[in-house]
């Protein structure tokens, strides 16, 4: 990568990022999922701005500061660097090296896209060049895990408490080998519905917790849980639990 892409690159990454909706250059989709078998998948790229952008792309593990020189997915991206015309599209090609990774649950990476506008014409040399990235997650699922992703998100285990200065926290546990991702996390309680609408991610065989604003006791059990998970292919799906004891 020549010097003023670095320089490009370390800008965007050091947090002047623009808004998604300002880049050009987007990702058609919001997640990726790679079967194990596959041997290569491919992402599409599209330019839906007036002018030519250069493209930069590479993976991580899950680190959103990560450059390019510090790449540590064992993926393959082609073109790594590519140029791509207005109203175009570019493939880009995802390749798995085989470095080892669990064979009984998915992995997760994280595939970023780092656009360069170009510097229009007769501008000073002091025009502020600005670049943006997209970054979306990238699912490694292993051939034979038994279930199917789509359920993992109706299967969940959960479980109310009183965290650390009264917080309410709702406590979840994922038995199943897939991520579940979702954007919205409500239960009804004390004659109203509280929320955690940041969105969160439950890994595989493991728990997490998430806290629930404006309750002043935990819910008791069988109260109704609302899960908005997001499925493969970027969509939502309201799913209901009841707390557990």
């Amino acid at each position: 990568m020549n010097r003023s892409l670095q320089r490009l690159a370390a800008l965007a990454l050091g947090g002047l990022l623009s808004a998604p909706a300002l880049a050009s250059v987007v990702i058609n989709g919001t997640r990726v999922v790679y079967p194990g078998h596959d041997r290569e998948v491919t992402v599409q790229l599209s330019n839906q701005g007036d002018s030519p952008a250069l493209v930069q792309s590479w993976m991580d593990k899950g680190d959103p500061k990560s450059t390019p020189e510090q790449s540590d997915a064992p993926f393959v991206l082609t073109p790594p660097i590519t140029r791509i015309e207005p109203g175009r599209g570019q493939t880009l090609r995802m390749m798995y090296t085989g470095q080892p990774l669990p064979a009984d649950r998915e992995s997760v990476f994280w595939l970023n896209v780092l656009e360069v506008p170009p510097i229009p014409a007769g501008e000073a040399r002091s025009y502020v060049q600005l670049a943006f990235r997209s970054r979306i997650k990238v699912f490694f699922r292993p051939a034979g895990l038994p279930g199917q992703a789509g359920e993992a998100g109706g299967k969940l285990h959960w479980h109310a408490a009183a965290g650390a200065g009264g917080q309410v926290t709702l406590a979840c546990e994922n038995a199943s080998p897939y991520y579940v991702s979702f954007s919205r996390l409500a239960v009804g309680a004390e004659g109203q519905t509280s929320a955690y609408g940041q969105g969160g991610m439950v890994a595989p065989f493991s728990k997490a917790a998430f806290p629930i604003p404006g309750l002043s006791r935990p819910p008791a059990a069988g109260s109704v849980v609302e899960v908005s998970t997001i499925n493969d292919y970027g969509g939502g799906e309201l799913v209901k639990a009841k707390l557990e004891p």
